[in-house]
């Protein structure tokens, strides 16, 4: 029987093939894309870690184990995402101001159909008042109107029928103004039975001279079944230098 033969490996041999299989796994390592990790070579305490480059790898070298502590996962490319058009302030702000202008017309229109319609019905009630309070075969309604020029400025006037006085007026600069440029003042409305009635009416102011004036004229008049209506006139008379009071019945 052929005895063995036992090979013995001095301590440098072995040294040196660990240094060998470290630089295959550098190689591999570095071949691949993953980090060098640096480790001892040789069990001696007294040896120093050693890293190994690429150019001193050889070839066909066994690939080292990677700790998962050192691996770090790349995260996947997302698609970029798409990007959202901007509303500008000033679009919004006509966006939104379109719509209020046209509420706002809206409700002006709404408005003013409102105070035409509040307008008629006022006429209208006013008119049925007229009716109902003044029937017309017991209406009478007295007018007055100034056409006077410097004999006479009225200040006020006293109204009478059949010896009760149903109207006293004092008046105003805004109001002589009025009745100068050709207003018409109604200066009561009443009701009278029908018959003879006798009116008096009594105006007061400064005539000629500025010298106080108070002038009374009287008139009789027949109320009818219809309603009646009656002005008082004043009116410069420039022959007598003085102003003249008339009374006429409108038909």
């Amino acid at each position: 029987m052929p005895t063995p033969h036992h090979t013995r490996f001095s301590p440098a041999r072995l040294q040196q093939g660990l240094s060998h299989l470290m630089l295959a796994a550098t190689l591999l390592m570095l071949s691949i894309g993953l980090p060098v990790i640096a480790a001892p070579i040789g069990a001696s305490t007294d040896s120093t870690p050693t890293s190994t480059s690429a150019a001193e790898a050889p070839a066909g070298a066994p690939s080292a184990q990677i700790p998962a502590a050192e691996i770090t996962a790349v995260p996947p490319l997302s698609e970029p995402a798409p990007a959202e058009t901007e509303t500008t302030p000033a679009q919004t702000t006509t966006v939104q101001a379109a719509p209020a202008v046209e509420k706002k017309r809206s409700l002006d229109a709404r408005v003013q159909d409102l105070k035409k319609q509040a307008k008629a019905l006022n006429r209208d009630l006013f008119i049925l008042e007229e009716e109902l309070l003044f029937p017309s075969n017991t209406q009478l309604a007295i007018f007055l109107s100034i056409d006077v020029g410097s004999y006479f400025r009225l200040d006020s006037v006293q109204l009478k029928i059949d010896g009760k006085e149903v109207a006293n007026h004092l008046y105003t600069k805004r109001e002589l103004d009025a009745l100068q440029r050709g207003g018409v003042q109604r200066l009561w409305l009443g009701n009278v039975k029908s018959g003879e009635h006798e009116l008096i009416a009594t105006f007061t102011g400064p005539g000629p001279n500025n010298r106080d004036y108070r002038r009374a004229t009287t008139v009789k008049f027949k109320k009818g079944a219809a309603a009646k209506f009656m002005e008082l006139k004043i009116r410069d008379v420039t022959a007598k230098l003085q102003p003249e009071f008339v009374v006429r019945e409108w038909e």
